[in-house]
């Protein structure tokens, strides 16, 4: 479901129906006259459509996490709010980029519009910008050549599953997060589809090399060995970026998780 459509719409109807009061309606009222339901509801409404249209369009969305691709940044329930200008100004529905303001940056938490089907917001981590060369061979990320250096953490108990996994502090260009490894899970990715740029990447028993294509980025989940990112289904161009995720607004199963993230 395009919420962003369905709010645009809204938003032209009630728009239209105010616009049309004020131009013709009204003139034909008598003075002491109520506003017909079918008139005050849709100018009630208008000012408050617009609002959250502008809010949502153009400064910060809400989503929901849906799954524990992101564990233990980010785990299934959290509602976050996403940044919408961090990366430029973009027109509502179309998401055509106006204004520049920045690109997303190695270690970015960011949505976007999953590439196989634009309908579906998905969220990863920026690993590698246009022109990288990205390594994941035997579970070590490399960028450019250069490993990403790993501290190991305290196991990490995934509620859901009941189940340990290892955890270790992964450092992106000086920006530290966590990451989950499961050390009985195959190197090899699995299920690998045929994408724009698959050229770009070569596969073997040990892992996946790529190298970014300009105007893309390569994402990859925090729970690393499982996450569908840019391993299976390629790159993400620039056109299909939502925003930067910055903060947990609520979980209604961990209360204490509010104000988490950055």
């Amino acid at each position: 479901m395009n919420f962003a459509l369905i709010l645009f719409s809204l938003l032209l109807f009630t728009g239209a129906v105010a616009l049309a009061d004020k131009l013709w309606f009204a003139k034909r009222r008598a003075a002491d006259a109520l506003e017909p339901w079918w008139i005050e509801y849709p100018k009630s409404f208008f000012p408050v459509i617009l609002i959250v249209f502008f809010l949502r369009s153009f400064l910060v969305e809400p989503f929901k996490i849906p799954s524990g691709s992101m564990i233990p940044t980010l785990i299934v329930g959290d509602f976050i709010l996403v940044n919408k200008f961090a990366y430029g100004v973009r027109l509502p529905i179309v998401q055509k980029k106006i204004i520049p303001i920045d690109d997303p940056k190695r270690g970015d938490v960011m949505v976007f519009r999953y590439p196989e089907d634009p309908s579906l917001d998905y969220i990863k981590r920026v690993v590698g910008v246009p022109g990288d060369k990205i390594s994941y061979i035997n579970k070590k990320l490399s960028i450019n050549g250069k490993e990403v250096p790993l501290k190991p953490m305290p196991d990490y108990l995934n509620r859901e599953r009941i189940h340990y996994s290892k955890q270790f502090q992964e450092k992106i260009d000086g920006r530290e997060h966590a990451i989950l490894i499961e050390e009985d899970a195959p190197a090899a990715v699995p299920f690998i589809r045929q994408f724009p740029g698959r050229g770009n990447c070569t596969y073997n028993n040990e892992g996946v090399v790529c190298t970014v294509p300009s105007g893309h980025f390569f994402m990859m989940g925090d729970n690393r060995d499982n996450s569908a990112d840019s391993r299976v289904w390629g790159f993400v161009p620039d056109e299909n970026i939502v925003g930067k995720a910055f903060f947990i607004w609520f979980n209604f199963s961990e209360l204490s998780r509010f104000g988490g993230f950055r």
